[in-house]
Parts: structure tokens; sequence; C-alpha cells
């Protein structure tokens, strides 16, 4: 069984990694297509990224709890493969784009289908035993880290031949991720797990208000919205600023993220599975929430480019976080419902990525725009560590109740 668990956790490793490549491939050029559609600056260009973020994630949100559900019900393998086949459609929609609009069209077909990290925590959650969900988990965030190692890179050293180049390459490594998917990939969920599929539940009202049914994964939701908010700063901004601040190009943005993505697997693939076992998961989360804190401040006030890199150190120490807090909701909900928690997770994410985008470009482009009172690219992040401490606070008063919980448990 330990074997198969083994085989399985890589098969869902390897896709995810080559998902992200893809993802990643194209994160430095977006600004540059933007600013070849519409004629715009930098500074305008972050809000029109913005709202492009805004069409992905108002889709996802609608869709994901469906995603989850569906997937509950006939597995995790044909929904990631959609998800796949779905984004790699976007790809093409998006290197072929002669307007804005195609590529808004591009982002809303990905967002339908954008179950792909739904779908692959849910099947972390089928195959790992409740003591290693947390440490599997953070398999997922290196697997994420390594494809941004690659995907960046890739990326930015691709856009010398032109901005639709790297959508090209983003969409043939997610359709052969898909071939790859139909024929190696198992299917995780056990029959006996499986469930029916309920429209009730299958939208984002109604799985976050199924989530009340377990009383410290309802609890985290501020904490996890909070926390969802905060990291659209680097998300959304990221190359907005470091284009504008430090005069990147496509190619430095890639070496960047290439260099978060390293740090990210470091971390999430190797301390983590030392540091969570030795200090808990809810320390984790404490520590996590206050590196993201450090992280966000530093990345406001950096002034030249070693400064941006030496502090993606502590920022991606961060990374702690994720995974304890996922294997902690996780094991509070039943084998059969594990692809409906991760879609209603998912769903909060795209809620906050209705609001994130919009607000965290919105602050760069007013505080960097010829109006502006204060000059201060480094809003965003600044409004971002701010989020962190509150979401710290939330965090500490929701899992301290999980401890006293368990100690009545065992008192009764």
């Amino acid at each position: 069984m330990t074997v198969k668990r083994n085989a399985a956790l890589g098969f869902i490793l390897i896709t995810i990694l080559i998902d992200v490549i893809g993802i990643g491939v194209i994160i430095p050029v977006v600004p540059k297509l933007i600013e070849q559609l519409t004629g715009a600056g930098i500074s305008s260009a972050s809000q029109y990224g913005g709202y492009l973020m805004f069409a992905y994630a108002i889709m996802q949100f609608v869709f994901s709890p469906i995603m989850g559900g569906l997937s509950d019900r006939f597995g995790r393998r044909p929904v990631l493969l959609l998800s796949l086949l779905g984004l790699g459609i976007d790809y093409v929609f998006m290197a072929m784009a002669p307007t804005l609009a195609w590529l808004f069209v591009g982002r809303i077909i990905a967002g339908m289908c954008g179950a792909s990290f739904t779908t692959a925590t849910a099947y972390i959650a089928d195959i790992s035993t409740p003591e290693k969900r947390a440490q599997n988990f953070g398999l997922v965030g290196a697997a994420f880290g390594i494809g941004f190692i690659i995907g960046p890179v890739i990326g930015g050293i691709s856009a010398q031949w032109g901005p639709r180049i790297p959508f090209i390459v983003a969409a043939c490594l997610t359709l052969l991720n898909v071939l790859y998917g139909y024929f190696v990939l198992p299917e995780s969920l056990l029959k006996e797990n499986q469930r029916k599929f309920d429209w009730k539940r299958a939208n984002p009202i109604g799985s976050l208000l199924h989530l009340r049914k377990y009383p410290v994964v309802s609890g985290l939701v501020v904490c996890f919205t909070l926390i969802y908010i905060a990291v659209n700063a680097v998300q959304s901004s990221w190359t907005y600023y470091t284009m504008l601040k430090f005069n990147w190009n496509e190619a430095w943005v890639g070496y960047s993220l290439g260099f978060v993505g390293l740090m990210v697997a470091i971390i999430q693939g190797g301390l983590i599975r030392f540091v969570i076992p030795k200090i808990g998961e809810k320390n984790a989360v404490y520590l996590g929430l206050g590196f993201y804190s450090v992280g966000m401040m530093l990345f406001a006030f950096a002034t030249n480019t070693l400064m941006m890199f030496l502090f993606i150190i502590p920022y991606t120490l961060g990374g702690f976080c994720g995974p304890a807090l996922q294997g902690i909701i996780s094991n509070q909900v039943p084998a059969t419902e594990q692809g409906e928690l991760q879609g209603a997770l998912t769903s909060l994410m795209s809620a906050t990525s209705i609001v994130g985008p919009i607000l965290m470009n919105s602050l760069f482009a007013y505080f960097t725009g010829p109006n502006t009172p204060y000059y201060f690219p480094g809003a965003p992040f600044m409004l971002g560590a701010l989020l962190f401490m509150l979401s710290t606070w939330f965090a500490y008063y929701n899992l301290s109740g999980l401890k006293a919980t368990r100690k009545e448990a065992r008192n009764s």
C-alpha cells in the first residue's frame, strides 16, 4: 500500500510540476503583451492586469465547488484532465489574441476549468495518512517551487522572440501534461468514498456554508481570506513593481521568480518535512505568517535588485504556513468530502482574487501615477504585511480553540 501511495504521489507531483511550468512561463510577459495591445504604460497596464485576474477569479469562484463536487462523485483523474485541457486552451487564446478582449475570453475559459490545484490537493488528501498530510502538502509546494524555477526563466528567455512566444510554449507544455495524465495518472478516490453530486453544495456559497459543520475549518475562514488577499501583493504587483522601480526586463523578472521557486522547493520539499514534525502544525502556522509579514515589509522598502533577491528568502520561509494549515483542516474532514473541502477553499481563494488583484494593482497605479500625492510603489506590499499580521491573530484565536477541544475530548 505504501509503495502504491508513493507512486501515486509521484504521478501527481509531476503533473503539478508541468502545470506550474506552463503558468510560470507567461508571468514575465503579461505586462508587455498588455502594453502591446493597449498602448498603455506600465502603471496603466497593471490595472488591466488586475482586471484579467478578476475575470479568471470570478469564474473560478463559481466553478471550483462544482469541480470539487464532481471530483467527489466521478473521481479526481477526469476532473484534473478537464481542468488542464481548459488551461491549455486559455494559453492558445492568449497567444493568438489580436485584442485585449481575447485575453479576457481566455481567462474566462481558464477560470471555468481552473480546478487543477483544487483536485490535486484533494488527490493528496486521498492518498495520505493523517500524520503525513501536512508533509505531502509541502511536496505540492515543492513541485510548485520547482515549476517556478523553470517556468519564469523559460518565459523570460523566450520573450526575446516576442511576448506571444511564451504562451505557445505554455500551451504545448500543458497539452502534453494532459496526455501524460491520460496515460499515466491513476485514480485516487476509492469507490466507497464517492458521494452523490449535490447542486445545493456545489456552489460557492453552499460549499462555504457547509464548512460550518466543522468548527475549526469555519473558524479559519477569516484567516485564509486575509492570507489569500495578502499574497496578491506579490502575485499581482511583482512584475509591474520590479519593472518600474528597478528597470527589470522580462528576463530579470523570470530570474527572480525562478529564485522564488528555488527557495519554495527547498523549504516546502525539504525543511517542512523536518520543521513541522518538530514544532507542530500550529507553531508552523505562526512561524510562517511571521516570515510572510517581514518579507512583505522588506519588499516595500527595497532599493536595489540585490535587496529584492535577498528579501525573497524570509518571504518564502512563510511557506511553513500553507501546508500546516492544509494539514490541520484536511484532518477535520472525512474522506468522502475532501474534494468539496478543497473546492470550497479554492472558491474562497477565488473570491479574494476577485478583490485582491484589483485592490493591489490599483494601489500600485495610484501611488505611481502622475497625480499621486505620495510616490510609493511598495504600497501593495505594506498592505500585504498588515493583512498577514491580522491573519496571525485570527489563526492564534482559532487554533487555541482546537487545542482546548482536543483536551476536552481526551477528558470526556
